[in-house]
């Protein structure tokens, strides 16, 4: 088992309730199953998040669903710019 920590920013904190939380992850856990497992937990707003903001994983956006997850994991929803 891994030991994650997952931060959640603006909208994707909204849909969790939370800034920050620790999961106990099986080991390999990838970014396309934790995506899953936080949708499950917290419902379509996460869902909507997930779906269009960003992993930050270690420091380094991952898009890929199959990359691990690290040690932590940052939640960003898409910014708007202008």
């Amino acid at each position: 088992m891994t030991l994650v920590t997952v931060r959640y920013f603006a909208a994707a904190a909204e849909a969790s309730g939370l800034e920050e939380e620790r999961l106990e992850l099986p080991d390999g856990t990838t970014i396309g199953a934790l995506h899953e497992l936080l949708s499950a937990r917290y419902g379509t707003a996460m869902d909507r998040v997930l779906k269009s903001g960003s992993f930050l994983v270690d420091g380094t956006v991952r898009r890929d669903p199959a990359h691990p997850v690290g040690g932590a994991v940052d939640i960003l929803p898409p910014f708007a710019g202008g």
